[in-house]
């Protein structure tokens, strides 16, 4: 059973620059070998198919409960992606460039047209080169040592890549979105070779810094590291995989500090309110006509006027959309 919170596990800046091709670069950490939907299916089934884990309920706890954190980073990501979509239609054609008729001519060449043609300016369950996702990625032997050693590899995979798409784009919400997952990527590094030297005495954490990434010198690292979030696993659930606390503590190999636990999911930050797209159909040809439905809907219900839920205030005008064409608004008319 998952308990999902309307809220992501860090802060994103508002939409303000598109940067089609940079997504499409971010789109590794989504669906590459080892993105999150891989780090998320891998520890899923590991703690799907854990057996005996009464008996060993420290190892049960501490994979189940990665893996709920991992669902939240393909939340991320995929909001990370969506935020440097945002507006993509609206780029002008560069000066001496091709120019292409219809609203979509400016993506033509965008690096990859999936994201208009296929997604709505979404995020997808593929990788940079938009090749899908699948289960090959995923690694469940039933042997907990042979899991938790490929967990650590696999870990030190993905911080390798995070660190490359950083140094390859510099969009505000790319550079936001790795310097957090660079941290707690190191996280579960640290947990999964902590687990490693306690089931077996194999010392692991001699390994570290491993891959030997300098997050202190990382602006957007930096930040997470002076708040402690890189000696910290949360417990993402309001009564389980307390157990987790037994593996998860000394020292930190490269700092330390001493581990710890923290008793509740992260509190979270409130994501942004992503203006329509009509050029692409998101959310549908006429999105005004959706917001009729929905308020009359509301009314209908007898709930408040005001819509629930919580989005993030945007201070730079990035989340407002100018509303679908005239012509297109004719042509949606019988």
């Amino acid at each position: 059973m998952f308990l999902r919170v309307d809220r992501l596990l860090t802060e994103l800046p508002p939409p303000g620059d598109p940067d089609p091709n940079g997504a499409a670069a971010v789109q590794e950490l989504m669906g590459g070998r080892f993105g999150e939907m891989s780090t998320l299916m891998n520890y899923t089934f590991q703690s799907f198919n854990f057996r005996g884990r009464q008996s060993a309920r420290p190892f049960y706890d501490l994979v189940a409960n990665i893996a709920a954190e991992e669902f939240g980073h393909i939340e991320l990501v995929a909001a990370t992606i969506n935020t440097m979509l945002t507006g993509a239609t609206d780029v002008p054609v560069a000066e001496g460039g091709p120019t292409r008729s219809g609203p979509l001519g400016r993506l033509a060449d965008a690096r990859n047209t999936y994201h208009s043609i296929a997604g709505g300016l979404g995020a997808l369950p593929a990788d940079s080169m938009g090749r899908p996702w699948d289960g090959t990625n995923v690694f469940s032997s039933g042997d907990l040592v042979e899991d938790l050693t490929h967990n650590f590899f696999l870990e030190t995979g993905a911080r390798n890549n995070k660190l490359k798409v950083y140094e390859m784009v510099d969009h505000p919400a790319a550079r936001a979105l790795t310097g957090y997952l660079l941290v707690r990527g190191g996280v579960h590094q640290v947990a999964y070779a902590r687990a490693l030297e306690l089931l077996t005495g194999a010392d692991l954490m001699k390994l570290f810094p491993s891959p030997r990434i300098p997050t202190d010198k990382i602006p957007e690292s930096k930040r997470h590291l002076d708040r402690g979030e890189h000696t910290k696993l949360y417990r993402f659930s309001p009564g389980d995989f307390h157990e987790l606390a037994a593996v998860f503590r000394g020292p930190h190999p490269e700092t330390g500090e001493e581990l710890q636990v923290i008793d509740e999911a992260p509190e979270g930050f409130p994501a942004h309110d992503l203006p329509p797209e009509p050029e692409v159909f998101a959310p549908g040809y006429t999105p005004e006509e959706i917001t009729e439905i929905a308020t009359r809907l509301r009314k209908d219900a007898g709930l408040p006027e005001i819509p629930s839920g919580e989005v993030a205030s945007t201070s730079n005008g990035g989340a407002k959309k100018r509303p679908a064409s005239r012509s297109r608004k004719a042509a949606a008319k019988p």
